[in-house]
């Protein structure tokens, strides 16, 4: 009697229940989400890549259809598509060129160029030439790859000699000063005098357009802070490596640079005044007029609060301020700097958010006065993509202008440089990838949305009609594997008034009876938005972790970039703020009409500025967020690259950075902490990740933590995904995960 009471008890809570009726993060979830993962694989048909405009009325693209790869030409003017390649003997060629099997669908090459009859291709690391007609193929050349460090610090010396516009003389450095070359005499005569080993000229050289002038830079370096890495299982030695990176941080000195002016016949010379320069970030842009009489560059101050555009009289030296841009904030050099210099009309196209806004103004080149604003609204600008001079037309791409519409879909623009006759050129609602013809009469339009697969068209750059169709994304394939689209949601933000727009992923199995956890997928740089707005199924894999029980979700808090001045001011000395106010509300508000939606087992992670902000979610709001996985984090903006963090950090170094430090603030931690580094990360210095564990281990706290030998900046890898499920499972579901073993993981 008592087994069957509690058996009936069993069914009956059962019934009330659902919810509990079966457990998450369990063998079979963890099967599902592998196998959605390989089953959705390429499973999106139809939708083109590699789209070029190989001249005014053809292009080129590929997809993936059901038989694998296919390349596919498109000539406008006859509205035919054609494949790329009909001969059965170019696979063979390639196939025994490169000793791989290909068949039509699994070809994988890129950078093509049709010219002559013949197509360019690549293929790895190899250009080759095909003629249809004769049926040879060629190798054209191999191409080295580009070993360089993103962090390099350039010295500026060097002997590389530049050819004046008339191509009779060439300059170079020599013994840290300016020479040049009669080239027809080989006469060499030495300008400068004054350049040594602590002070010298850059070998950057710029001639004037009628070669009486050279200008270029004379440079002071400055010391370079060195990152100094260990790798300890180095696969080609058995004892560690130590290697150096040149590696920058905020507050560091910085070289200084000089513009200056040279008469290559008379040797006279004039150096700038750059009393007005004296906390230089960086001087660019070294550049003539057309006259020949003047030079320009761009100054960017220190703390990035200032950006200028200067300009120096070749005649008597004389350098004063042409266009300048001031904010009590920051000044997004990095991500919305835009300069078109309209030489023939005296007039140069200039970005700025002056008005709260990113838009386009018209400047008068010889005053720097403003011509007219170009755009102007609450929208933002934001890519230009061609300048016609002679219709006076622009073609840009901007956000935000539809109402009603996710304020983050791109859409095609074009307008007067007098500010009138705006024209939008793409209507639907949806995020639009654009691609210019040759000759500008048309585009390719690749709209989509998370939740619309990809639909390709051409249309006309006069009024963005539809000249053709060119495909139509089939996703019947990634239907039938399980996957569903993200739910697109919006909600206003913590002013009350501003919406804030993320996504919503739930798993295939989704039982609205049920309380799932949340997680949330972070990464708040400012320097961009980051939820994607164009199709893309399993982004960063976050169906796969919806498909272990849990409600994974992605959103743009306030501090991230491409919305109004004041929404990415946030971010101004603040990192820590991360959006989180935004994104708390974000989830309430989602969760009211949501029930399955359980807040009170919230957990976050993320890489890179994620991982500080994963981190940063438990110690400066652990009453909301209580489980994070944090990868290669940036937890002290004070050991990151100088250029990252000074752009919304500012200068100096001061109590800001220490009050945003997930080192300074690791004795507040609350929650469960999964860490993650590699181990030769040169991107982010992996002693940021050390000083946080040092700390917490200094306090007492519990968390875990896992090094990477080898690895550079990353998530971890497939090992540290494995981490990072489990972790979320034991501690969002509070159930064991399955051994690996049982997943076919040796």
């Amino acid at each position: 009697m008592k087994n069957s009471s509690l058996i009936i008890c069993l069914f009956i809570i059962q019934l009330l229940f659902p919810s509990i009726s079966s457990a998450q993060g369990e063998l079979a979830d963890y099967q599902r989400a592998k196998e959605l993962k390989e089953n959705i694989k390429d499973k999106v048909y139809f939708s083109p890549t590699q789209i070029v405009w190989q001249n005014k009325n053809l292009l080129t693209y590929s997809i993936q259809s059901e038989d694998g790869k296919k390349y596919f030409t498109f000539d406008i003017d006859k509205k035919e598509k054609k494949p790329l390649f009909t001969s059965t003997t170019f696979l063979k060629s390639l196939s025994d060129s490169v000793k791989t099997e290909f068949n039509k669908g699994n070809l994988q090459i890129s950078d093509i160029i049709i010219k002559d009859g013949n197509f360019e291709f690549r293929h790895n690391n190899i250009i080759w030439k095909w003629n249809e007609n004769s049926e040879k193929l060629e190798k054209i050349r191999t191409i080295s790859g580009n070993n360089s460090y993103w962090g390099s610090r350039d010295n500026e010396l060097g002997e590389r000699a530049t050819k004046s516009e008339d191509k009779t003389q060439e300059a170079f450095i020599r013994d840290y000063n300016v020479f040049v070359k009669d080239i027809s005499t080989g006469k060499v005569k030495q300008l400068t005098f004054d350049g040594m080993p602590g002070e010298y000229y850059s070998s950057t050289i710029h001639w004037s357009s009628d070669s009486k002038k050279i200008a270029l830079f004379k440079f002071r370096p400055s010391e370079v802070r060195k990152l100094t890495l260990i790798a300890s299982a180095p696969e080609d030695q058995f004892q560690p490596k130590v290697f150096e990176r040149d590696y920058l941080k905020p507050g560091d000195a910085l070289p200084i640079r000089t513009p200056v002016v040279i008469d290559v016949e008379t040797g006279n010379s004039f150096l700038a005044d750059i009393s007005q320069m004296n906390k230089q970030y960086a001087l660019s842009r070294l550049k003539w007029n057309k006259e020949s009489n003047a030079i320009t560059w761009e100054y960017n101050e220190r703390g990035h609060q200032r950006y200028t555009i200067f300009e120096m009289d070749a005649k008597n030296g004389k350098v004063r301020a042409l266009i300048e841009e001031l904010s009590e904030t920051f000044i997004d050099y990095s991500g919305k700097n835009f300069r078109k210099d309209l030489d023939e009309k005296n007039q140069i196209i200039w970005a700025s958010e002056r008005d709260g806004w990113r838009h386009l103004y018209l400047i008068d080149s010889k005053n720097g006065k403003v011509i007219n604003q170009i755009t102007k609204g609450e929208w933002v600008v934001r890519d230009v993509l061609h300048v016609d001079e002679v219709k006076s037309l622009i073609y840009f791409t901007a956000s935000g202008k539809n109402k009603g519409e996710d304020p983050y879909h791109t859409h095609l623009y074009s307008i007067g440089l007098d500010g009138k006759g705006l024209v939008a050129l793409t209507k639907e609602d949806a995020n639009h990838e654009i691609t210019l013809s040759e000759d500008k009469k048309y585009f390719v339009d690749k709209y989509s949305r998370q939740d619309l697969a990809p639909i390709t068209v051409i249309k006309d750059t006069r009024n963005g009609k539809i000249i053709s169709n060119l495909e139509e994304a089939n996703v019947e394939q990634l239907e039938k594997a399980g996957w569903k689209a993200p739910e697109i949601f919006a909600a206003k933000g913590r002013d009350g008034e501003t919406d804030i727009w993320g996504l919503i992923i739930k798993p295939s199995n989704f039982d609205p009876s049920r309380k799932y956890p949340v997680i949330e997928y972070i990464y708040a740089g400012p320097h961009s938005s980051h939820v994607p707005k164009s199709f893309n199924p399993n982004y960063y894999g976050l169906n796969e972790l919806a498909e272990l029980g849990f409600i994974v979700v992605q959103i743009d808090g306030m501090g991230t970039s491409n919305r109004s001045k004041g929404f990415h001011d946030v971010a101004w000395k603040n990192l820590k703020d991360a959006g989180f106010p935004d994104r708390i509300l974000w989830m309430q508000a989602a969760q009211k009409d949501r029930s399955y939606m359980d807040l009170e087992r919230v957990g976050i992670f993320g890489t890179s500025a994620g991982g500080q902000n994963s981190t940063g979610a438990l110690l400066f709001f652990p009453e909301f967020y209580k489980v994070a996985v944090s990868s290669c984090g940036c937890h002290d903006n004070r050991m990151d690259k100088i250029w990252w963090n000074e752009q919304w950090m500012g200068l100096p170094t001061g109590d800001h950075y220490q009050a945003c430090s997930n080192v300074s603030n690791a004795k507040n931690l609350e929650g469960k902490l999964l860490l993650m580094v590699g181990e030769i990360d040169d991107n982010v210095d992996p002693a940021s990740t050390y000083q946080l564990v040092d700390q917490l281990v200094k306090h007492n706290k519990e968390f875990e933590f896992m090094m990477f030998p080898g690895m550079g900046h990353s998530s971890g890898g497939e090992y540290g995904e494995r981490l990072r499920r489990d972790f979320f499972v034991k501690n969002l579901l509070n159930t064991t995960p399955p051994d690996w073993k049982t997943l076919g993981i040796k």
